[in-house]
């Protein structure tokens, strides 16, 4: 499977997309009013502890305050219950208002929910990541090589201490042993250097700042088969060239610059497929459809058959039409960046065969995501119900804002309503003030509806409170606006 990534820059924002095999898999947007703060690492205080909720608020230095559960919190020698399962101590035994705290941040902020914060602090390079409270050594999941994570393993052993340990990355996979260690030794001198910062005491200071996106994408895409990378500014052209040459070297020679006059972003259709990204229905190939709501508990996806009549028998259409929905959405899932709870309804199967199928194309099509996800298999009421992991903004919530139309709710009420509403605010205005006559600013649909289909209505309202009604279409008006004025 061939695979490029993009990327787009401009002053203010900085767009790079992932394409595999023509297809657009995933799009990381950054605004530079808007710099993502994940991995960002802050000496901050501890402005309020809310015991009935085990967690606090800290203040690292901005608008809204950060949340840091108790759950997040290291703490030396933990105790485990029966079962294996962490004991968390109250939360004010483990911090107090007006203290001083570092900690690290493990989510952006989603909306109108600040950041989510640890004091389990990590820092990563390309192999490994050092974490100073840990005394235990990982190995990525992703590395099926029992030989290989073994080698790893003990490399890493010797190389950690009371001071800290590692977690091998995916990437080390077939590094030798002295650019591993080369690797720990920057990592350490880095994490010494975070140190004296936070020593200073300056509170809010931003103790590290994790690499820019592009770099990072590019550090986090090493074990995929990217073939080319392409980059249209000479600038971040040359940053890249620098920083893959120091610790990425076998990604240098496929970095490109781009100097064409077409956008970057039309090369693979980029820009019509974002589009399409944020609409609520998806077209499959087959003539079926999913359509995807978006809201702040979870995030539905229905399966629709549409037009597709592929198959001899109802049950073959079902079951084909869900195989394609379940990569569609794995598809979906990626590009638009859709994380926490998500509810799928495939189109009802009643063969156990179809549906174990079904979910194993799920699974297969979701291994290609690099964000860790739970699959629940079919609920009692024929729902598959997941998660993903979020971390940052969706790409809807990235690119939009809600309707000052509909403010929000997708829908609007109709012009018969809004015709019923006015005559009702006319009566409450009547009985509650002294007025000769009155003017009705309406939307020119409501001001249209009002004077032809409800004429009869309106006139039955004037001869009610013997009092003149006029009706004024105002152009700049939506919807659902309109105000009743006293003459």
């Amino acid at each position: 499977m061939s695979a490029e990534l993009l990327i787009n820059v401009t002053p203010s924002e900085t767009r790079i997309a992932l394409v595999e095999s023509g297809s657009l898999q995933e799009v990381h947007i950054e605004r530079q009013a808007k710099k993502g703060l994940v991995g960002n690492i802050y000496l901050g205080k501890v402005s309020r502890v809310l015991p009935g909720m085990q967690a606090a608020f800290v203040d690292i230095g901005f608008e809204k305050a950060a949340f840091l559960h108790a759950s997040d919190i290291a703490i030396d020698n933990p105790k485990f219950d029966n079962n294996g399962v962490k004991l968390v101590p109250d939360i004010q035994q483990l911090v107090q208002e007006g203290k001083s705290i570092m900690v690290q941040v493990v989510k952006d902020p989603l909306g109108t929910k600040g950041a989510r914060l640890t004091t389990d602090i990590s820092v990563p390079s390309r192999y490994l990541v050092f974490m100073p409270s840990a005394q235990h050594v990982g190995v990525s999941q992703r590395l099926d090589s029992d030989a290989e994570r073994e080698r790893l393993k003990n490399i890493v052993t010797d190389l950690s201490d009371d001071d800290g340990s590692f977690i091998v990355r995916t990437a080390a996979e077939g590094a030798g042993e002295k650019e591993i260690r080369q690797d720990a030794a920057f990592l350490r001198r880095l994490w010494k250097k975070i140190i004296e910062r936070k020593n200073r005491g300056i509170r809010y200071s931003c103790l590290y700042q994790d690499l820019t996106m592009e770099s990072r994408v590019l550090r986090d895409f090493v074990g995929m088969e990217i073939d080319r990378i392409r980059v249209d500014s000479k600038l971040t052209f040359s940053q890249l060239t620098e920083f893959t040459s120091e610790f990425i070297p076998e990604v240098e020679n496929k970095l490109e610059y781009y100097p064409g006059e077409r956008p970057i972003f039309d090369l693979f259709d980029v820009e019509a497929e974002l589009q399409r990204a944020l609409e609520r229905k998806v077209e499959l190939k087959s003539g079926g459809s999913l359509i995807i709501d978006q809201t702040e508990a979870m995030t539905t996806i229905d399966i629709n058959t549409g037009a597709y009549v592929g198959h001899r028998n109802l049950e073959d259409t079902i079951f084909s039409t869900n195989i394609e929905a379940s990569q569609a959405i794995a598809r979906q899932l990626r590009l638009r960046n859709l994380g926490g709870i998500i509810i799928i309804d495939f189109i009802d199967m009643h063969n156990e065969d179809h549906k174990h199928r079904v979910l194993s194309s799920l699974e297969s099509a979701l291994g290609r995501d690099n964000a860790k996800f739970t699959v629940h298999g079919f609920s009692a009421l024929g729902l598959v119900e997941m998660t993903r992991k979020r971390t940052r903004e969706s790409l809807e919530h990235i690119l939009c804002s809600a309707c000052q139309s509909c403010n929000g709710r997708g829908v609007l009420k109709t012009n018969e309503t809004i015709c019923y509403e006015i005559l009702r605010e006319i009566v409450r205005v009547n009985r509650a003030y002294q007025a000769d006559r009155f003017i009705v600013y309406a939307s020119q649909s409501v001001a249209d509806y009002l004077l032809s289909e409800e004429t009869h209505a309106l006139g039955e309202l004037e001869l009610f409170i013997g009092k003149q009604i006029k009706v004024q279409a105002e152009a700049m008006y939506g919807q659902e606006q309109f105000d009743v004025v006293m003459m």
